[in-house]
């Protein structure tokens, strides 16, 4: 029987070349290798866990389904579990993104030979965007998705030597002018996302409303507080909803 996944889950799996070789890093219960290999998409996967319990739920899955010779369920640190040139693909999802920047980092010789990430932060997809743009990986693609209430963004890299020069170039600039007139600084490329702004969706629009609507309770939190730097914080947050307002309203307005 095929494995169950989230829509989260799916749209990652959505990214995966058919006949790769995978590596899931953060795996938890090993059930995107196993619909990987199920559905015939990868030859063959990787599922490593830092945690025990985690470790055990993978590998208990794996023999569920038959798969233990498909699928190694290895126990080790981040990119630990892979060797050089041993995987075509290597995802990691469901954590934050100063987490994943620091796996990365850490497991930069294992990137070797790998022709894909497929990164899916929970919190601070700029911080990802920026190791990306820093360490020689273009982003590709990048996707933004509401479920159960909660809002992930997909990204997607491939090594820049895979990458014609004037696409490099071209997406991260100083600035972008947008259709509808506004020019967008750097730092919200970065964070928004180049393609997420030049084609925003609706579930894009929803996660920038939900992402303003907690600075304002920050902003609430701040006026309260007898902090000295309170006041810099305040003036600093309600710029920067000026400043996402601004971008979203005018692409709203954009939008046929």
């Amino acid at each position: 029987m095929t494995v169950l996944i989230s829509k989260r889950l799916q749209r990652i799996a959505a990214q995966i070349p058919y006949e790769c070789s995978v590596a899931d890093i953060g795996s938890d219960h090993a059930l995107l290798p196993t619909y990987l290999i199920q559905k015939g998409i990868a030859s063959n996967a990787v599922a490593g866990e830092v945690n025990k319990g985690p470790f055990e739920a993978a590998a208990r899955q794996v023999k569920q389904s038959k798969l233990e010779t498909r699928i190694d369920v290895r126990h080790g640190d981040g990119l630990d579990v892979i060797q050089k040139d041993e995987v075509d693909v290597i995802c990691i999802a469901g954590m934050g993104g100063s987490l994943i920047v620091s796996i990365l980092s850490a497991g930069m010789d294992k990137l070797h030979g790998v022709k894909k990430l497929v990164l899916q932060p929970n919190v601070a997809e700029e911080r990802v965007r920026e190791w990306l743009d820093d360490h020689g990986w273009f982003l590709s693609g990048e996707e933004v998705i509401e479920e159960d209430g909660k809002f992930y963004v997909i990204l997607v890299a491939i090594p820049n030597p895979l990458v014609e020069e004037h696409m490099q170039k071209e997406l991260y600039p100083a600035t972008l002018h947008l259709p509808c007139g506004v020019l967008v600084q750097r730092q919200y490329i970065m964070l928004m996302g180049p393609y997420c702004l030049q084609y925003p969706t609706s579930d894009f629009f929803r996660k920038w409303e939900w992402e303003m609507a907690k600075l304002h309770r920050v902003v609430s939190q701040l006026s309260q507080s007898e902090r000295e730097d309170a006041g810099k914080k305040k003036e600093s947050i309600v710029q920067k909803i000026k400043d996402l307002e601004e971008v979203c309203l005018c692409l709203q307005k954009a939008q046929p």
